[in-house]
């Protein structure tokens, strides 16, 4: 943090100091403040932290939307000398970097609510067990390898155990917080294989008819059905035997931590982008021109034109917004990936008003021309031609489907003296309506 407050100095330097005092004052205040706080680790910060109290939600809020004013001057300035003809390289270099310092403050934002979301959740521990006698035998399996066989519930014969129940939603409950579509889309349980879903496409007719006129036969409705992309998620922690034997840490709980970590990274690519082959099929290949834009009944995901060739424009927004019906915006919201946010951040509507605008509201995130986002790292950037913002009700277009249990086989052979923890889960993924979803293509519009 000192390194980032020095670099903001002297960018502040180079623009005069008789004109730049303020600006300094304020960047460095914001350095300031950054450096004085501790800088989140992703998710070990939010499991090792204390919940935040309202006192320090609130400062991030106010201190969020100080650094969106400073941000709109400093834009608006841009915008004057732009329309004047003076190009000042140093303003558009403040602007950036107040754009960025916004998009530090919302991310700090974020992760205080998703340390909220985890307390709720019970994060820190503590959840009562549902089968006591069952996470005991998993306990003792998990540090030497024995196993009660009288509860007839683990394969002992291969040396794995299905997780116990609790273990197995904590887990799930703790991916909603860092696997993005996982927060956002559906999320049902499966115990079959697969699943295959039918589709009503319509066709039945009727008619009106006399009292005593004939009734000749009308059409009837047709159907079609629809598969989704199925995989085996997998990760491999190990622990040595010496650590297991004196068990000075929580055994489940640093089990859990390490799975979440490989499932999200794996799950946060393939629910947005993935193939289908051995994984889920991703919500973008079913946008119109991509992988899978004829797979489903009702077609592709429709796209809206952004109104550039290399860029997003406050009116591409709009029309994306106004492209969705109206029966599927109460719950719609955006999503797209950290500098796609920072881009969109810059535009206003003919009356000049920003259409990003920072959160007022512990626990609520920032909004787009009135509506959520949710930043998603695996969305695309902004280039030509490319999808890098989605639009819509995500839960009504997108399934997760969980084949029930995570499996935790036991292996200390393979890599000695570590014990190695091979755990799995299947899961597959797909759109089951493409209709109450938008996508904004990087295009001039016809």
């Amino acid at each position: 943090m000192k390194r980032s407050l020095i670099s903001v100095a002297a960018v502040a330097a180079l623009c005069g100091l008789a004109v730049q005092s303020a600006w300094a004052s304020t960047v460095t205040k914001f350095a300031e403040a950054a450096a004085s706080k501790p800088v989140p680790r992703g998710l070990f910060a939010v499991r090792a932290d204390v919940p935040p109290g309202p006192a320090e939600v609130k400062a991030a809020v106010e201190t969020l939307n100080k650094a969106f004013a400073d941000f709109k001057a400093e834009h608006s300035k841009q915008l004057d000398e732009i329309k004047k003809g003076n190009a000042d390289a140093l303003q558009a270099l403040k602007v950036d970097v107040v754009n960025a310092e916004v998009g530090r403050l919302q991310k700090e934002l974020d992760d205080l609510n998703t340390k909220i979301v985890a307390a709720q959740m019970g994060g820190s521990g503590g959840a009562v067990l549902k089968d006591k006698d069952y996470s005991d035998a998993f306990q003792s399996h998990f540090k030497k390898g024995e196993v009660q066989a009288s509860l007839n519930k683990g394969a002992d014969g291969e040396g794995g155990y299905l997780a116990p129940v609790e273990w197995d939603r904590t887990i799930t409950d703790k991916l909603k917080l860092v696997s993005p579509m996982r927060a956002l889309a559906t999320v049902q349980p499966v115990s079959g294989a697969g699943l295959t879903k039918l589709f009503n496409l319509g066709g039945t007719a009727s008619g009106w008819v006399g009292e005593t006129a004939a009734r000749p036969a009308t059409g009837t409705g047709t159907f079609a059905s629809l598969g989704f992309g199925w995989g085996e998620i997998y990760a491999n922690p190990a622990a040595t035997q010496q650590l297991l034997d004196d068990s000075a840490i929580n055994l489940e709980a640093w089990l859990a931590n390490e799975v979440e970590d490989e499932f999200a990274k794996q799950e946060g690519a393939a629910y947005f982008a993935g193939d289908g082959t051995n994984k889920p099929f991703g919500i973008l290949t079913y946008v119109t021109g991509a992988a899978n834009a004829a797979k489903h009944p009702f077609g592709a995901i429709k796209l809206v034109n952004s109104g550039a060739a290399a860029a997003i424009t406050s009116d591409g927004v709009i029309d994306l917004v106004y492209d969705l019906p109206s029966k599927f915006t109460a719950n719609a919201r955006f999503a797209l990936n950290r500098k796609a946010e920072g881009t969109v951040r810059k535009l206003k509507d003919g009356q000049g008003n920003y259409l990003w605008q920072p959160t007022f509201v512990a626990g609520a995130p920032a909004t787009l021309a009135g509506f959520p986002i949710t930043e998603v790292p695996d969305m695309p950037d902004v280039a030509a031609n490319s999808v890098p913002v989605l639009f819509g009700d995500f839960k009504r277009t997108y399934t997760i489907f969980d084949r029930v249990g995570v499996r935790v086989l036991r292996d200390p052979f393979t890599n000695k003296p570590f014990v190695q923890f091979y755990t799995t889960k299947r899961v597959g993924g797909g759109v089951h309506n493409p209709e109450p979803m938008r996508g904004m293509k990087v295009a001039v519009n016809p």
